[in-house]
């Protein structure tokens, strides 16, 4: 007998222990995913935070660069401004030129004239002295009072030839002087007509260049703005990720307090349980509002899951206790239970699963937790629910 007792007790004390196993390797497994996760998550996190500097200090040598185009291009414009006055007063210079040349060509033209005037009035004196040569030394010879008058009009005929041809050789030398001067002006209008085609060259060149650095300004503030919507994007990343990582930690720190129960849970026998008269009635309706639109395994699951915490030291031993516990079942706090227990919503299908479960049935084992399927979540999934 005594042996037979101690196989029993053996026996008793390792289901005991395999009971109280079941859900901490369960818990175990979800905090090594967890763990896992997090530290998947912050070498996202990193990553990101890393893009986040590149992309700082890619925008600031772009700032940079920014403000030295400006610099350039504020130069270039200053020269461009100054090239372009001096293009203003050499076109001021050109046009006072052409006055000037226009002035002296018309004073050549005048001089040109009175000089083929004089030239023809002498000419004409001339020829009437040739021509006219003989009566003109009678008339003198006989109509001069004497000797010393006659000679008085040959002197003053040879001066008159004299002043003749020193006239026409001013004339000639005015005309010579007014032609150098206009050459001389002519020379300086090519020379500021060169002068001018440079300064031109230059000015459409500064030009040229004003135009390439906007550019350049226009292509980085468009880099820029690419840059900073980049960073913007890395930023929002950063922050989603900081959250799902601090959800992480919530979860992880949750599985951990679920984890450091289910160690210390103690087990009762489905035999030692007491059942109050309404807790059938109860859990019925408790199954219909958690999985009333689940397959009769998973409706079983859940009188099981409840059944699991009656026999758990961590929790109250009885049904009511357990269902009513605060913020446990969502339908107790939403009022849905209170409605399905008013109108007594439960199915036939529902009470047969919370007699099963009353019973001793399981199809989740010790599970004491179920909820919607969540990413990293192991556990018995049946229908929509995950069992752990």
């Amino acid at each position: 007998m005594r042996r037979v007792k101690k196989k029993s007790i053996a026996v008793f004390m390792a289901t005991v222990l395999l009971i109280c196993a079941f859900p901490i390797t369960v818990y175990a497994d979800k905090i090594s995913e967890l763990e896992e996760e997090i530290n998947k998550k912050n070498a996202e996190k990193e990553q990101t935070e890393n893009e986040i500097n590149e992309k700082k200090d890619e925008l600031e040598d772009l700032n940079e660069t920014a403000e030295g185009l400006k610099g350039q291009l504020n130069k270039l414009n200053a020269d461009l401004t100054t090239v372009s006055n001096n293009l203003a007063e050499l076109e001021e210079k050109i046009e006072i030129k052409n006055a000037e040349i226009e002035t002296i060509e018309s004073e050549l033209e005048e001089a040109k004239k009175v000089e083929e005037e004089q030239y023809a009035a002498m000419k004409k004196r001339v020829q009437f002295m040739y021509e006219k040569r003989d009566y003109v030394m009678l008339e003198m010879l006989f109509g001069s009072a004497s000797f010393s008058d006659f000679l008085n009009r040959n002197d003053y005929i040879e001066q008159l030839s004299a002043y003749d041809r020193k006239q026409l050789e001013q004339y000639k030398e005015t005309r010579q002087e007014i032609e150098d001067k206009e050459a001389q002006l002519v020379k300086e209008k090519e020379e500021l007509d060169e002068l001018r085609a440079s300064v031109e060259q230059e000015q459409n060149h500064v030009a040229g260049l004003v135009n390439q650095t906007s550019g350049k300004i226009s292509s980085n503030q468009n880099e820029i703005s690419q840059t900073e919507a980049e960073m913007l994007a890395y930023e929002k990343q950063l922050e989603a990720q900081k959250n799902d990582i601090a959800n992480l930690q919530a979860e992880l720190a949750e599985e951990r307090r679920l984890s450091a129960l289910a160690a210390q849970s103690a087990w009762r026998d489905i035999s030692e349980i007491s059942f109050a008269e309404g807790d059938r009635y109860l859990l019925a309706n408790l199954i219909y509002c958690e999985a009333g639109n689940q397959p009769y395994e998973g409706q079983v699951a859940v009188g099981a899951v409840v059944m699991n915490r009656v026999m758990s030291s961590v929790f109250p031993d009885t049904v009511v206790g357990v269902i009513y516990q605060n913020k446990q079942f969502s339908p107790v706090a939403s009022g849905r239970l209170a409605l399905a227990l008013a109108e007594d919503h439960a199915t036939a299908a529902c009470y047969k699963a919370a007699d099963a479960a009353m019973a001793g049935q399981t199809t989740v084992g010790n599970c004491l937790f179920f909820r919607t399927p969540i990413e990293g979540l192991t556990g018995t999934q049946i229908g929509g629910h995950i069992f752990y």
